[in-house]
């Protein structure tokens, strides 16, 4: 089963501070490679923490793993994840004149990756 959510990319302290370690190092790679959703999403889509999913837009693709919010924390519907590798992956390279990809309200499809 796939579903149709939004992606928000975004700083993290962890990626910060991981990103002072290294960017090829474990902890980077491991923050910036699973992704944030709503617990009650996860149910529906029939997923466990440490789930792989796909993420698939126009753009791009990325397998990361699945890490549950409260739905109190992260709304039904949306998605968190660092800023790294994976969600490059997922960025058109237009960046309007800022210099920053366009990143934010990301319509991507989530299923979950077979064992």
């Amino acid at each position: 089963m796939a579903a149709i959510m939004i992606l928000i990319p975004g700083r993290s302290s962890k990626q910060g501070t991981s990103l002072n370690k290294g960017k090829l190092k474990e902890e980077y790679l491991d923050v910036t490679s699973t992704v944030e959703m709503n617990l009650d999403d996860m149910k529906k889509l029939g997923l466990s923490d440490g789930d792989q999913v796909r993420l698939s837009n126009n753009i791009g693709e990325a397998i990361v793993r699945c890490r549950g919010r409260k739905p109190e924390d992260l709304p039904s519907g949306v998605l968190f994840i660092a800023y790294g590798p994976s969600s490059s992956q997922l960025m058109a390279s237009d960046t309007a004149g800022s210099g920053m990809p366009l990143s934010k309200h990301m319509e991507v499809q989530v299923e979950k990756v077979a064992a």
